[in-house]
């Protein structure tokens, strides 16, 4: 019972705290996307890619998180774009990224200069899908390499998502992989769950990830109009 009320209780606190960061982010006009999936699925690569496709059109930033190591972040960072990078290390090695850590890495961005900000959450499918970051959509990068059975086997982060991306769709021809089937698990999970069949090294695929950003930013920019009373 201790246990189960100390669960709580963090929860709680995150969610408090998820909920400063979501005003921050409004208050600023910013983006913000969660992202998550297993180690190696590909999200730093196909962050690099969205960059260099949106960098132009649109002021990005990331928050990076690891629990060792700013490999990602420097692979980031020649992009020229803000970049914080959080280690869990020293937090004990937290398997992911809570609303906490979130606050303070935001202390060390201009948000006034960031149109979508990118959360690239630690590999895991478990403990990320608990909490809240203050985030306005999750996303799930899934690479093929992984199989069909993880939304059977990791419901909470699919149930929880808003997108999923299937990620290196050029391996398909390689694999013994039934993709209706990864699609149908994916659905028993979380039936309005929207996928995008990608692969961010060959860039298939990848013009409806694009679009999709680019709708849900123009979805929330309307939003923010529609809240300050105008036409």
């Amino acid at each position: 019972m201790k246990k189960i009320t100390v669960l709580t209780d963090l929860l709680e606190a995150n969610d408090v705290m998820a909920q400063e960061n979501r005003r921050i982010f409004d208050r600023n006009r910013i983006l913000t996307l969660n992202l998550m999936s297993s180690p190696g699925a590909g999200k730093t690569t196909v962050l690099e890619k969205t960059v260099e496709k949106l960098g132009k059109k649109y002021r990005l930033g990331v928050i990076e998180g690891d629990v060792a190591t700013s490999n990602d972040a420097k692979r980031l960072a020649k992009y020229k774009i803000p970049v914080v990078q959080i280690t869990t290390e020293t937090f004990g090695g937290a398997c992911h990224l809570d609303a906490n850590m979130i606050k303070k890495a935001l202390e060390k961005i201009d948000l006034t200069k960031v149109d979508i900000l990118f959360i690239e959450n630690i590999g895991n499918l478990i403990c990320p899908a608990e909490f809240d970051l203050g985030e306005h959509k999750k996303v799930i990068v899934l690479s093929l390499t992984e199989g069909e059975d993880k939304p059977s086997k990791y419901p909470v982060v699919f149930r929880n998502a808003d997108l999923l991306l299937v990620n290196k769709v050029d391996l398909l021809p390689f694999l013994d992989l039934d993709l209706s089937l990864l699609s149908r698990n994916a659905k028993k999970i979380n039936p309005r769950l929207p996928s995008i069949k990608l692969s961010a090294k060959t860039e298939e695929g990848f013009s409806d990830w694009i679009n999709w950003l680019t709708k849900q930013y123009n979805a929330k920019s309307k939003k923010r109009i529609a809240s300050c009373g105008r036409p």
